[in-house]
């Protein structure tokens, strides 16, 4: 039997420091194939203990950003927060400095870099009477530097399924402590659930206006997860009351930390993070606006763009910057760490629903709309080259559909950033170029799969447009689909408007109105579609049905809890279709196919649960 020497307490604490270093997810890389987005655990270890001095005191530190949960599993969950003596971002550049920042920690930029870690505790309670307990039922040691601006990403394991748990992080050894979150694990694959609620948001333009749709959903407390499907920050430079930081479009890491950290400061955000698990998505403005595999609408192979936009960096650097941000500060997983920048990934929710999370905008798109090349999208929208996911993706995609089927799953549930039904804007025949249908021969391939393996109890979510469309999902012009019984369909499309981003103008009628009208005049498979208000929408999902509720903020241009109910949509399981009459017969505003809209303005207090007539007369932040 080999014998072994018995580890010196400075051997022991260091190999104690690695492992809680390990422990902080976030300096991990998003993918093994960039390892250079990644920590050098072991090299960050060894310099924070050669020195001797405490760079700050429990007192000198704050949880600047609230807690936040996601990704949740069955038995686990993934904890966030930040904890750092300053709410300002770090522009350490370590993790996206090149080969340099790989292989030798010890340059000059490394050195500069925060001296020391900053040691948390973290517990994970169980539920007792709609609070916390004092059973602690999972629990660990982690640290956090600016390398990784402070954050803290950790994966909480060995719990329950479809169990709701509180948890908290303390700074070591004090009494400082963060928020008290709340989160909820996933059902197991086999578990029969009678039901699950998602709430479902998009495009929250920080500048715009206020969050009023994160805050009332998360005061109505009528859901077991948040689904965010992108632009969950904009990248551009806006002025105003709430102007963006930094005052300029973001390209740096240093940039695109400070804009998240911008946005996670909001009260409303805070608020829906602390207290539900979110399963979240990029779309393109967490990047830039219009992206694709190869550039951006800003830079997009003009001479032009690259005088201009191509000083500050390139498409890749930019790329690189966003990621590692995004990784840092949303509460996310690792996917599958041998491929490039994956976000794309499945929850198995019992028998009672898949959820398939795509990428539809950066993983492997082909070029999309950019402004000056609509002419040219326009010529190749057919083409069967052309791809919103790549074919790993996509092949992923149909065999997550298939196999959901197989499982015999009762739904499922489809979260990807754009709207895919087709969409006539006007009488010429006029289609967008940077949703679903620029890439019409992917949306065949997708409906064929779909049609012919009769998989059926699909529901499309998607955000991007800043407005509300909802649709019977048919492939027109291959498969017979009758607009007035929905027979011929293979599912549903929900796509919801936008947290604050910018929608029609008003007034609602009949400006807005107008536009809504025409739209569904020209597209035979839109039951219902409205772009004034902003808002979100809720699904409440059993295996006889899937119910959605849309809501409406009447103004963002003040932080104020008035949810307006806007339209209620059931689809029956098997039918494939919405059933009729579309929404009950009435909305409250846009325009519904085989319905009427009544205006009743009747709003419900999420702060007070009282319901009152409320009318604004102006939506969005005044610049």
């Amino acid at each position: 039997m080999r014998s072994f020497a018995p580890l010196s307490a400075a051997a022991f604490f260091a190999a104690t420091a690695v492992a809680s270093f390990e422990d902080n997810l976030n300096y991990d890389s998003p993918s093994r194939r960039h390892e250079g987005l990644g920590i050098d655990v072991p090299l960050v270890s060894r310099r924070s203990w050669k020195r001797s001095d405490i760079a700050y005191t429990p007192d000198q530190l704050n949880f600047t950003h609230g807690v936040a949960s996601g990704d949740p599993y069955s038995d686990s969950v993934i904890l966030w927060t930040r904890v750092a003596p300053t709410r300002e971002s770090s522009d350490s550049t370590v993790a996206v400095s090149g080969t340099a920042g790989l292989y030798s920690h010890e340059t000059e930029a490394y050195i500069k870099a925060d001296a020391n870690p900053i040691c948390v505790d973290w517990n994970v309670y169980e539920e007792k009477k709609g609070k916390p307990s004092d059973k602690v039922v999972s629990k660990g040691k982690a640290y956090t530097t600016s390398d990784i601006d402070f954050t803290l990403k950790v994966e909480a394991k060995g719990l329950k399924p479809f169990t709701r748990y509180y948890y908290q992080f303390t700074v070591c050894d004090s009494d400082n402590k963060s928020p008290m979150g709340r989160t909820k694990t996933a059902p197991k694959e086999k578990d029969d659930v009678t039901g699950i609620n998602l709430a479902v948001f998009s495009c929250s333009n920080y500048p715009n206006g206020y969050f009023n749709a994160y805050g009332n959903a998360a005061r109505k407390d009528d859901m077991d997860y948040v689904v965010h499907l992108g632009d969950y920050l904009y990248e551009t430079k806006v002025g105003g009351p709430r102007a963006t930081e930094p005052q300029s479009a973001i390209f740096s890491l240093h940039d695109y930390r400070t804009r998240h950290g911008q946005y996670r400061g909001d009260a409303d955000l805070q608020l829906l993070s602390q207290n539900f698990p979110w399963v979240a998505t990029w779309d393109d403005h967490e990047f830039a606006n219009n992206g694709y595999k190869d550039g951006f609408s800003a830079l997009n192979n003009t001479e032009n763009s690259f005088l201009n936009t191509g000083r500050q960096a390139t498409v890749d650097t930019r790329k690189v910057h966003a990621v590692r941000a995004y990784f840092e500060w949303m509460p996310i997983r690792q996917v599958d760490m041998d491929d490039g920048l994956r976000v794309w990934r499945s929850f198995k929710m019992g028998k009672l629903l898949d959820l398939i999370v795509l990428d539809t905008r950066n993983y492997d798109r082909s070029i999309t709309s950019l402004g000056w090349n609509d002419h040219y999208i326009d010529l190749i929208r057919d083409d069967p080259s052309r791809t919103l996911m790549g074919s790993r993706q996509e092949n992923w995609f149909y065999r997550s559909l298939s196999e959901s089927k197989e499982r015999g799953a009762a739904w499922r549930i489809i979260g990807n950033q754009i709207v895919f039904s087709r969409t006539y804007t006007n009488d010429k025949g006029s289609m967008s170029g940077d949703n679903w249908n620029g890439y019409i021969a992917n949306r065949n391939r997708t409906l064929q799969h779909l049609y012919d393996n009769n998989i059926g109890n699909n529901v499309f979510l998607a955000g991007d447009s800043h407005k509300n469309w909802v649709s019977d999902l048919a492939w027109l012009g291959t498969k017979d689909y009758d607009s007035e019984t929905g027979e011929g369909a293979i599912g549903v499309e929900f796509a919801g408007t936008a947290v604050s981003s910018s929608g029609y103008d008003g007034p609602i009628e009949p400006n807005a109105g107008n536009t809504s009208r025409d739209l569904i005049r020209l597209n035979e498979e839109m039951m219902w579609q409205e772009g004034y208000y902003r808002g979100y929408f809720r699904l409440a999902i059993t295996k006889e049905e899937v119910k959605a509720h849309f809501y409406g903020s009447p103004s963002v241009a003040t932080r104020n809890s008035w949810d307006l109910p806007l339209a209620n949509f059931t689809v029956a399981s098997g039918a494939n279709h919405l059933s009729r009459p579309i929404a009950g017969g009435k909305a409250e505003s846009g325009a519904i196919r085989f319905g009427e809209i009544v205006h009743t303005n009747l709003t419900l207090n999420t702060d007070t649960g009282k319901w009152e007539v409320i009318g604004f007369d102006q939506m969005y932040y005044k610049k």
